[in-house]
């Protein structure tokens, strides 16, 4: 019960960016890497990657909510937002090991983050990023005219989540895979 409280507190905070109004035009030619040391992974999207941090109070304690995102506008055939999320977790509150933990975990994250767009769960199924467990899943929101498609896992104690934004009539687009299938976790420096 504790854990989907704490997920409806972090959900809304994530979805902030996505509320935002989109300014300005950003036309992007070609894809560049991006690499967060701190994050431990590389992904590749369409242009300039923006990084936010939260610090969310929850009943584990204070846990950072780091954010990347690109807004990419002006591509009306692709996604507006492509996006990398991640949190560390206390041990013990969640871990790539435990199946049955993890089964609550991404129903109560999937749950929380429809409730949060107040949008629709289209579809959600079991997935896994370099051999962690994960889930899949689409929501449809702002009555049915958007779309937020998602690819989370559990590595460790790091939960990561990387998602696109799309106008409904565009959400088939081959950028989405392309960026799901560009994300790759780094060795962790000690």
């Amino acid at each position: 019960m504790q854990m989907k409280q704490l997920l409806l507190i972090l959900i809304p905070g994530f979805f902030m960016i996505i509320a935002q109004p989109l300014r300005g035009q950003v036309f992007a030619e070609e894809w560049k890497e991006f690499k967060s040391v701190e994050g431990a992974f590389r992904v590749m999207a369409p242009g300039e990657i923006t990084e936010k941090n939260d610090t969310v109070p929850t009943a584990l304690g204070e846990l950072i909510y780091h954010t990347l995102f690109n807004q990419t506008p002006g591509i009306p055939e692709g996604n507006l937002i492509y996006m990398v999320s991640y949190c560390d977790y206390p041990e013990g509150a969640v871990s790539s090991d435990s199946t049955d933990l993890l089964k609550d975990f991404f129903d109560a994250t999937v749950a929380a983050a429809a409730n949060s767009v107040a949008g629709e769960v289209v579809y959600q199924a079991r997935d896994e990023v370099q051999g962690f467990p994960g889930r899949r899943w689409r929501i449809d929101y702002m009555g049915g005219k958007s779309t937020i498609r998602t690819l989370a896992f559990v590595a460790g104690t790091r939960y990561y989540a990387i998602q696109t934004v799309a106008h409904l009539q565009r959400n088939t687009n081959v950028d989405t895979e392309q960026f799901f299938k560009s994300f790759q976790l780094l060795p962790v420096k000690e």
